[in-house]
């Protein structure tokens, strides 16, 4: 089965609708979304209108329940901040009551586990930055491998034995009796210094995950978050992947 899996649109409908282009040439079996379809970006409700057509496997994120009041965005910066309430006034009731549906994990009994922020508590919205912190993580799931967002870092994170993580860049080769964390990077606002952007891949009977990065129409996406009146940060951030 080939899947793709993606995470943090970031209301960035440019890239959203470079990435659907890949997604017609891949022919996938099946589309999981790891959530944040909202946020930072200028077109949140189109994006949602895309992903709700898309797939049936979306998984919540933060600023998709920050939106709807089912997470405190206290703890985030100023700047979401400013997004979220920006994007509330913006997206519809129905938008709202789709959000409000999210669940936060999405499982395959014994294939795979999907989670946007972390599989140990998906509702405190956890970073995994590092090999050390997803250690710690894959006593929190039983499946094989585990797929990632929340970061907007791309990354594969392999398990050697229970002591021992390493990272590994852009591909692989599943080998039996090992297990993996898989964070799918951004499609909406990478912050790996690649601003293009970045999905997964995932082969499952040939054993293969690979990320696939797609270039898109970076200035008119910036244009539009300028034009929307918010934060320009958001707009120039997306030129250095960052």
């Amino acid at each position: 089965m080939i899947y793709v899996i993606f995470s943090d649109v970031h209301a960035n409908l440019e890239a959203f609708e470079a990435v659907l282009r890949e997604f017609d040439d891949i022919s996938p079996d099946r589309i999981i979304c790891l959530g944040d379809i909202v946020g930072y970006g200028a077109s949140p409700h189109k994006c949602i209108e895309i992903a709700r057509g898309l797939t049936d496997h979306i998984v919540a994120g933060n600023h998709d329940f920050g939106v709807v009041g089912l997470t405190d965005i206290q703890y985030f910066n100023s700047i979401a901040r400013a997004a979220i309430h920006w994007t509330a006034a913006r997206i519809t009731s129905e938008d709202k009551e789709f959000l409000k549906s999210l669940p936060l994990v999405y499982r395959e009994q014994g294939k795979l586990r999907a989670v946007h922020a972390s599989p140990s508590q998906p509702a405190m919205w956890h970073y995994i930055f590092t090999p050390h912190q997803a250690l710690a993580e894959f006593k929190h799931f039983d499946e094989p491998i585990c797929f990632i967002g929340h970061s907007h870092q791309a990354a594969i994170y392999e398990l050697i034995d229970e002591h021992t993580v390493r990272a590994v860049q852009e591909s692989i080769e599943i080998r039996q009796g090992r297990r993996y964390m898989i964070n799918v990077g951004s499609v909406g606002q990478p912050r790996d210094f690649d601003p293009r952007a970045c999905f997964c891949v995932y082969d499952s009977e040939r054993g293969r995950i690979h990320f696939r990065r797609v270039a898109y129409d970076i200035a008119t996406a910036q244009e539009k978050i300028v034009q929307a009146g918010l934060p320009p940060v958001l707009a120039t951030r997306l030129s250095w992947g960052e």
